[in-house]
């Protein structure tokens, strides 16, 4: 069988889609493949691939689909998650055992890595474990084999610490792999059946869909022949690069939270701080210190080291305003509140995205008559500025619902502090896990016809969000 090569433009988009997380998983799920490479980079990697006929479209399939990035397999390969299913189950280019430890990796959360490096105090010193708290998992696994505690052959080290840190789902795993090594093999298959399905693409003759880029200084450097622009809210055009946002800073952003009703602060603290945003907490503003706030956290200097920002309102309101402590007029437009942030207010902020959140609840005493809150709602899309950047998520739900219970929490703030922090959603772009957060919202007012949530989702973002580390 002909061995179909990548072309280079390809390669380098893949390059941009991955994160700095997502580019130490590659190289350690090829380390069987390239051994005499030290900690390569993507570049280095793929060359090294390329010299030993293993980088093809197959092999980019398999990769992809173990890092569960199937977005990329439709966009840049043009190939779909069930077709490389199917070709795997026929043959496949990765070890079981890296992709066994891929899998781990992708299920511990950060609570779990530092129990997991706790537990190497006995095996490998303090100073190791101070070294392994800079490390993710697969680093660390990487060290591990270097003084044999972990190999295909021998996980029982592995195993008593998933145990200790009472991770039984991933020791069945590791059960699951042990089953099947006899069966499965470790040594890899040089050429893979993915081939079939995937599309034939050559060094001269790449996709439609893919801009030619030309090669410098050897097969190393690659130069492309134009980068896309986009218009933030300046007006000014910047680069786009890579189709996600950075999400590097430590810690991501500011997350401020004005919480007037006082029973979601707590678990949207946690959940924010667990994401690695400096969580800004204010309970119980009256709408005369709201925008005095909102002005103090917009001047803060730490914007320009961070990446996101995040704003939480909860309140009382009309449709158009919110109330916050006080039960009577004046209110405040909920419109305003992004003005501070916006790129020509806080320049800090600038091209990075700005992410609000609102749960709302309305005084009946402020609905329209023969008015629904839908419409309402729906009269409000037009209220909010059209800027990039930006990201609005809005609940609203009747003022009633306080009255029957006061001290309920909102469905849509908990199921959203839910999703956004569960291990098996960290890597979803942030729509996807919004669109998730609608559908439940809605299944659950089929079932409480007394308590109806309506939501607005509006955007204008440009690129892929991942509330991760990118």
């Amino acid at each position: 069988m002909t061995l179909h090569k990548v072309p280079a433009a390809v390669l380098y988009r893949l390059e941009q889609e991955l994160d700095q997380d997502e580019r130490d998983t590659l190289a350690f799920l090829c380390k069987d493949l390239v051994p005499d490479l030290p900690a390569p980079d993507v570049r280095t990697l793929w060359m090294a691939l390329n010299e030993r006929d293993l980088l093809t479209p197959s092999s980019l399939g398999e990769l992809l689909y173990t890092m569960k990035r199937f977005d990329l397999l439709k966009k840049v390969l043009g190939t779909g998650r069930k077709d490389v299913e199917t070709c795997l189950a026929r043959d496949h280019l990765l070890t079981p055992y890296r992709v066994l430890m891929a899998e781990i990796k992708e299920n511990l959360d950060k609570e779990d890595l530092d129990s997991f490096v706790f537990l190497l105090l006995d095996n490998s010193g303090m100073s190791y474990v101070k070294k392994a708290k800079e490390k993710n998992f697969l680093g660390i696994i990487n060290d591990l084999e270097k003084i044999d505690l972990v190999s295909p052959h021998n996980l029982d080290f592995l195993e008593n610490c998933l145990l200790d840190i009472h991770r039984k789902d991933l020791v069945k795993k590791i059960h699951k792999y042990r089953r099947e090594a006899g069966s499965i093999g470790s040594a890899p298959g040089h050429i893979n059946t993915l081939q079939v399905s995937l599309p034939k693409l050559t060094l001269t003759d790449p996709p439609g869909t893919v801009h030619k880029g030309k090669l410098l200084n050897g097969s190393g450097a690659i130069q492309k022949e134009r980068v896309p622009v986009s218009i933030p809210e300046s007006g000014t055009a910047m680069p786009q690069g890579s189709g996600h946002y950075r999400m590097q800073s430590r810690p991501l952003g500011i997350c401020l939270i004005i919480d007037c009703i006082g029973n979601d602060m707590g678990v949207l603290a946690e959940a924010f701080t667990a994401l690695s945003f400096e969580v800004l907490s204010y309970p119980f503003l009256d709408v005369k210190s709201l925008p005095h706030k909102l002005c103090e956290v917009a001047r803060l200097k730490q914007h320009k080291d961070y990446d996101c920002f995040v704003c939480v309102i909860v309140s009382r309101g009309s449709h158009e305003d919110i109330f916050c402590t006080d039960h009577h007029l004046p209110s405040y437009p909920l419109e305003k509140v992004k003005t501070f942030f916006t790129g020509d207010k806080c320049t800090a902020l600038l091209g990075k995205p700005k992410l609000f959140f609102v749960q709302k609840y309305v005084e009946r005493r402020h609905r329209q008559e023969h008015g629904s809150l839908v419409e309402a709602d729906g009269d409000l899309v037009s209220a909010i500025p059209q800027v990039a950047d930006i990201l609005w998520s809005q609940s609203t739900v009747d003022a009633a619902a306080l009255e029957r219970s006061p001290r309920s929490a909102s469905y849509y703030l908990s199921t959203l502090a839910e999703l956004l922090t569960e291990t098996c959603r960290r890597k979803l772009p942030l729509l996807d896990i919004l669109l998730e957060l609608n559908s439940r919202v809605y299944e659950r007012n089929r079932d409480h016809p007394a308590e109806q949530y309506s939501l607005l989702l509006k955007h204008t973002l440009r690129k892929k969000l991942f509330l991760s580390r990118s």
